[in-house]
């Protein structure tokens, strides 16, 4: 049986566990293979690397950008909890899999530089596959350009030296990369379906990504996006590297 671990950070329930949802729906796994620990609730280490197939990551509100100062006990914690447990992911490489708040982890930990340089608002963007992302086996079935949702504050603006660059957008330049063999981030959002954007734009109106009157039309525009690709890239993941 397969066995893989999902990395959340979502305070609110209704966010954190439609998250969990989409990773089970897109990935193709069951609840009993897929554990979910909600790293802001409470110290999430040691983790025992052994008993999993891979680690994935969700989204977050916290961006690695904020000033220290300004972050929360709770984000300095999982972020130093993050970045001990990627010593051992990357030294491993362990599958891993971060959407969106993994390329502030992944990339902070590599040092690539996240900056707010190309953030994007809450919408659908093309995303384009560079020449090492048509050849990686994790993207073999997506087409050379496709839409995704996004919606960050900040992003990679640097890649990290030793990272391979697998898909860009006109937007941001780093929307997906690849660390040694096994290790992945996106910028962009694989488990996102309309009905997903939809509820995190509620749960998100007041965290700063639009302006709250602003809600209406931030979800009128992402109604007539075509965006089914990505969540590939979870299935093809799982398949990979699951121990079916």
């Amino acid at each position: 049986m397969s066995r893989f671990l999902l990395l959340s950070s979502r305070a609110q329930d209704v966010a954190a566990d439609g998250e969990y949802a989409a990773f089970l729906r897109f990935s193709g796994l069951r609840s009993d293979e897929l554990e979910r620990v909600r790293m802001e609730q409470a110290s999430f280490l040691p983790v025992a690397l052994d008993d999993y197939d891979g680690v994935l990551v969700g989204g977050s509100p916290y961006d690695a950008s904020t000033p220290e100062d300004r972050k929360s006990a709770a984000q300095r914690r999982v972020e130093a909890e993050m970045s001990s447990l990627l010593d051992e992911i990357v030294d491993r490489d362990l599958p891993f899999l971060g959407a969106c708040y993994g390329v502030g982890t992944l990339g902070v930990h590599q040092g690539g530089v996240i900056d707010r340089t190309y953030a994007e608002p809450i919408s659908a963007v093309t995303i384009t596959l560079t020449d090492a992302g048509r050849q990686d086996p994790l993207l073999a079935s997506l087409p050379e350009s496709f839409d995704a949702f996004v919606g960050h504050k900040e992003a990679c603006s640097v890649l990290p030296p030793d990272a391979v660059l697998l898909a860009s957008s006109p937007t941001c330049p780093v929307q997906m990369f690849r660390v040694r063999q096994n290790l992945y981030a996106t910028q962009f959002h694989p488990e996102l379906d309309l009905p997903g954007i939809i509820t995190r734009i509620g749960v998100y109106r007041d965290y700063g990504y639009f302006q709250p009157k602003e809600h209406d039309e931030v979800v009128a525009g992402v109604r007539g996006a075509d965006v089914w690709a990505p969540s590939r890239i979870l299935e093809a993941f799982v398949r990979r590297y699951g121990s079916r």
